[in-house]
């Protein structure tokens, strides 16, 4: 039998993991670009400095480089912000697109392979590391909260300018607020 801090450091693994992968409280990154119509990999929404790729491009690549800090001193630093985004002209084929896609979901498998790694203290910092405070736990929540929070960012933009196949299941609407005994907002239930 597990001792309980052998136990409750696996617990926090695989809840790490779990909030890579998937979360609770919003859709996956696969779901954000699930589907994506070609045409628009290059649009930038109304009121937004960057284009789809762009954005898709810079969740790719702060997962990457938040990853090479965390394994080994010869990680080279950026220059925030400038660094972490692609140039504002920059445009991106439908090739390119995909290729940042997938190197993402191979970034994500090896982050998944670190935070698994035996023998890997998540709650020390590494002696490379800037901060005693970024431990891997703390770096690899960042690295989740950040794809979480471009991915939520992506839906809307998506939403914004009409770019989800017309069969998509919505999450929210009244009926599946309903259904959840959920109370819909009153300017939902009012368009009825």
């Amino acid at each position: 039998m597990n001792s309980p801090s052998l136990r409750a450091d696996q617990i926090v693994r695989d809840s790490l993991v779990f909030h890579l992968r998937f979360g609770d409280a919003h859709q996956t990154f696969d779901d954000a670009v699930a589907n994506f119509p070609a045409e628009a990999i290059n649009v930038r929404p109304p009121n937004v400095a960057y284009t789809f790729w762009h954005l898709v491009e810079h969740v790719r690549f702060c997962q990457a480089d938040m990853l090479e800090y965390l394994l080994g001193p010869a990680y080279e630093a950026v220059t925030f912000p400038d660094d972490y985004w692609p140039p504002a002209t920059a445009t991106a084929s439908e090739q390119q697109w995909h290729d940042t896609i997938q190197s993402y979901r191979v970034d994500l498998d090896r982050v998944e392979a670190f935070v698994r790694t035996e023998g890997l203290d998540l709650y020390t910092a590494a002696p490379h590391v800037w901060e005693a405070a970024h431990t891997p736990l703390r770096t690899v929540l960042v690295m989740a909260d950040h794809a979480a929070y471009h991915g939520g960012e992506l839906g809307i933009l998506r939403q914004v300018m009409g770019l989800w196949a017309p069969d998509r299941v919505d999450h929210f609407t009244v009926e599946a607020a309903v259904s959840q005994n959920a109370v819909p907002p009153a300017d939902l239930a009012d368009d009825e």
